[in-house]
């Protein structure tokens, strides 16, 4: 099992530092989220031979590895053009991965095309539907797929409030659809009330598919007859979800590793906090132990 930290709140950092960051805060794994002078959202791969060479040196100068690189593309836009170049990025970034010797990465499913496009009455912007952004990332897919299996990465994928797909059970479906070994899923539990109400349930309904989990706590904004969040005008629809410190919101943390230990999960956890970027250091610290705890705890053959 590798216990990562989300750097998101350290991005201002450059590589160098960040490293020291991780090493410091307890880490020994990194899963790289977009960051602006290497892999950034939506566009072409910044990470040009010299920026690799320089992150694999600080990596190994502070004894930290890359347990997952995270990219952010238009693979699922219905606009061909959009959706052919995130798929030229993808490529370019599953060689990054593989120059980084990196065997692992992680995305989302995709919110369609860019919100320039066209006016954002829904998820997929203006006319377009959900089915036909699942339609463009499926074309993504039979691109890809392949070529994760030639260089040996696997992709894990979790589905986010907003996007096309945003819950849990048609996730799982999909991609056992696909049918590869080197496609799996990761569970974030910020995510968990947007799946559903039965964590344990949805946890076990995934299974062996688990490859990944990020954990930051979330309230349930279901909850208190769906006052939890007040949004003006009534009946708006938004998306709202948190990535807090654990035990700041309402995630039953017992419950999300003793599932996780249930169905045998022995992959990467990522802590994933993403809204304290005032106190970063203290939040990245404060997750390396508790994860450390849940681990200990319910994987005692790890101590």
């Amino acid at each position: 099992m590798k216990i990562a930290l989300d750097p998101y709140m350290h991005r201002h950092l450059g590589l160098h530092d960040l490293c020291r960051k991780a090493a410091e805060l307890g880490y020994d794994h990194i899963e790289l989220s977009p960051r602006d002078d290497f892999l950034p959202w939506w566009v072409r791969p910044r990470a040009h031979k010299e920026r690799i060479a320089e992150f694999k040196s600080a990596l190994k100068d502070h004894g930290v590895q890359l347990a997952s690189i995270l990219p952010m593309y238009r693979w699922a836009s219905p606009h061909e053009d959009e959706r052919q170049a995130a798929v030229r990025y993808w490529k370019e970034a599953i060689q990054v991965a593989v120059e980084m010797d990196c065997d692992t990465m992680n995305s989302e499913f995709g919110r369609g095309p860019s919100p320039d496009r066209s006016h954002r009455s829904n998820c997929c912007g203006g006319t377009h539907t959900h089915e036909h952004s699942e339609a463009a990332w499926w074309r993504s897919m039979e691109e890809l797929v392949p070529v994760f299996e030639k260089e040996g990465v696997t992709l894990n994928m979790e589905p986010h409030p907003e996007d096309w797909c945003e819950t849990l059970h048609p996730a799982i479906d999909m991609l056992k659809t696909i049918g590869s070994k080197n496609v799996k899923f990761l569970y974030c539990a910020p995510h968990t009330f947007y799946f559903g109400d039965d964590m344990a349930k949805m946890i076990r309904d995934a299974g062996s598919m688990i490859a990944h989990v990020h954990v930051a706590d979330t309230y349930d904004h279901k909850a208190s007859s769906g006052l939890r969040y007040i949004i003006n005008p009534p009946g708006a629809k938004v998306t709202i979800h948190q990535h807090m410190d654990m035990y700041q919101g309402e995630i039953d943390w017992d419950v999300f590793f003793s599932s996780l230990a249930e169905v045998g999960f022995d992959g990467i956890v990522t802590a994933c906090v993403f809204g304290w970027e005032d106190r970063a250091d203290e939040s990245g610290g404060f997750m390396r132990s508790e994860i450390q705890k849940y681990v200990d705890k319910y994987w005692p053959e790890r101590k």
